[in-house]
């Protein structure tokens, strides 16, 4: 593979032109392709053991990447007083199930992942992300997950959706059709959160996307943090609520820094939080400022 040179793996895509990331190899532990994507496993150094990437695009880690987890689930389900029914789009590698299932209150998850191998590959070689996979909480649904929400309407207090960029199977969970099926998979005061990619790189998409969930949410709102070993260092999270006194800054529970310990939460805590949406300037005046 291009990719790989001399014991480094350099990712490239055209969402992110003129710039690269490359990691240290020291083992390729899994490569095949599904049906519908290139999967592939990879150890890398010490301090970022083992690395998921499909169609050659880092999608997770066992290490760093408990970050996007820990937001893409927390930012979600703090804004809501009883997220009994929650619904995971994608999320193969099972980060953010392995999050969701941390929540008290939380009394059914619902994945829909369309492509088993990720699953598959995810319990073998991510183990402590996938223990999600054995909870009696879960049902999976190995599928389309456009298809899955037509068919429950009115079922879910919070969705997530973990997608990888929006390039190839996941480009259609970036637009605007996308985001009305989940309204009305969404429970009256239902939340939704979804990976938002990155304000260095992606902007204009985060704008528009920011723009249509304006036109069918009352509430709506992005937050973002750092993530070592995504292009740019950073995801963001684009937060959309039916419930129009919801306020994404504050959230309804506060968790004490014994209940942090007890959930063994590496990254989130109620500062961490509030930090989420502080927004630079510069994206605070496109998103936000009419």
């Amino acid at each position: 593979m291009d990719n790989f040179k001399e014991g480094w793996f350099t990712e490239t895509c055209i969402l992110w032109p003129g710039q690269a990331t490359s990691l240290q190899v020291e083992e390729v532990l899994y490569h095949q392709k599904s049906k519908f994507q290139d999967v592939l496993v990879f150890r890398s150094f010490e301090s970022l053991p083992d690395m998921l990437l499909v169609d050659l695009l880092v999608v997770c880690g066992s290490s760093k990447l408990f970050i996007l987890y820990t937001l893409v689930s927390k930012l979600a389900l703090r804004f809501h007083d009883f997220p009994a029914k929650v619904l995971i789009i994608g999320g193969g590698d099972g980060g953010a199930l392995r999050e969701v299932i941390k929540h008290p209150l939380v009394e059914s998850v619902v994945q829909c992942e369309i492509d088993e191998d990720v699953i598959a590959v995810s319990k073998k070689y991510l183990t402590s992300m996938a223990v999600g996979y054995s909870n009696p909480k879960l049902t999976l649904h190995v599928g389309d997950g456009f298809e899955f929400m037509k068919q429950n309407q009115d079922a879910f207090d919070i969705i997530i959706t973990d997608s990888s960029d929006p390039i190839g199977p996941a480009e259609s969970l970036f637009k605007e059709s996308y985001y009305r099926l989940m309204k009305t998979a969404l429970r009256e005061g239902g939340i939704l959160c979804c990976q938002g990619e990155c304000l260095w790189l992606h902007l204009e998409l985060v704008k528009e996307m920011t723009l249509f969930c304006k036109s069918m949410f009352p509430v709506v709102d992005y937050a973002y943090s750092t993530v070592p070993s995504y292009p740019g260092g950073q995801i963001g999270f684009m937060l959309c609520s039916k419930n129009p006194n919801t306020n994404f800054h504050e959230p309804v529970q506060i968790l004490t820094p014994e209940q942090v310990a007890s959930m063994n939460l590496k990254y989130y805590n109620s500062d961490i939080h509030r930090a989420a949406f502080i927004l630079p300037e510069f994206a605070r005046k496109v998103l936000f400022c009419k």
